[in-house]
């Protein structure tokens, strides 16, 4: 049977189910970081992402973006976590024939965004291969007591976004800011109850969110932000690549996140208790169900 058969998703739960580990670790697959055991007061957070060019980029994108995008991928992750990023490695496979100036790009791409964010580069890897290929690992910390999971979504919870959706892959998906300043605003002012950074699309994220909170939701298209680069809802639902948080907070946060008139937070829709899949109530108050999709590998 071919990969193809199963889907990414398919393959990752197959893998899954074989992974065994010791009480070191506090969250394991499944989420946007691993949670170890770090101290008392906080836990180490540990990522990893990989860009291929002919996938995340063209052979023609500027080396500076490359570099750039391998690293803030990572720290969206850590962001989407409420932690703050600390150390990271970076492996490069790189074809025998690609100049050093593209090489020297890459490297400012990657040593940039990691000295703008303050997180050390410790070292990494480097082999031949027929495309470029990046693999980032990255380490953060965290309070415990404002870590995110993608598992705790309540019934009654609001829905929201940081930023626009849609389009992103004409452009921005190449030099976004990670969400980190809005992820510390939201951890030292407001208890979140799930998070997930979209890189995947709205509708498949959010589904991350739906089963393995076990809930359902809805969201409605008068609220949606749409990027002026998208074409249309579908493509804020499923392209990815916005690399925004989205998250929930129960109501009553929701409330006070909303009178402090924060630009940047996007109440999009709201958590409900069954597990109904995802709803979305058009500009004409019809309910529609939305089809599961976004991006996969395979």
């Amino acid at each position: 049977m071919l990969i193809s058969k199963i889907g990414e998703f398919g393959l990752i739960e197959r893998f899954r189910r074989k992974i065994k580990t010791d009480p070191s670790v506090v969250v394991g697959s499944g989420d946007d970081c691993a949670v170890l055991k770090f101290d008392k007061r906080r836990y180490q957070l540990f990522t990893c992402d990989m860009l291929v060019e002919g996938i995340d980029f063209t052979k023609n994108t500027d080396p500076y973006l490359i570099g750039r995008k391998s690293v803030a991928v990572s720290i969206s992750d850590i962001a989407s976590c409420c932690g703050e990023p600390t150390h990271c490695l970076v492996s490069l496979g790189l074809p025998e024939n690609t100049n050093l100036k593209t090489a020297d790009g890459l490297f400012e791409g990657i040593f940039g965004i990691c000295k703008k964010y303050h997180i050390n580069l410790v070292g990494g890897d480097l082999s031949s291969s027929e495309k470029i290929v990046i693999d980032v690992s990255m380490l953060g910390l965290v309070d415990k007591n404002k870590l995110t999971l993608r598992s705790k979504a309540q019934d009654g919870d609001i829905i929201f976004v940081t930023g626009s959706l849609g389009g992103s892959i004409r452009g921005r998906h190449l030099c976004f800011e990670p969400r980190l300043k809005e992820a510390r605003f939201l951890a030292h002012n407001f208890k979140v109850n799930a998070m997930i950074d979209i890189s995947d699309g709205l509708v498949q994220d959010l589904g991350h969110i739906l089963e393995q909170s076990k809930v359902g939701g809805v969201i409605y298209e008068n609220l949606l932000p749409i990027s002026k680069d998208a074409n249309g809802i579908n493509e804020a639902f499923y392209m990815g690549e916005d690399f925004e948080l989205l998250f929930t907070l129960p109501k009553d946060q929701s409330r006070r996140l909303l009178d402090k008139r924060k630009s940047g937070f996007y109440p999009i829709g709201e958590i409900i208790k069954k597990k109904s899949g995802l709803t979305l109530i058009d500009k004409k108050a019809n309910e529609v169900e939305v089809k599961s999709g976004g991006f996969r590998h395979f």
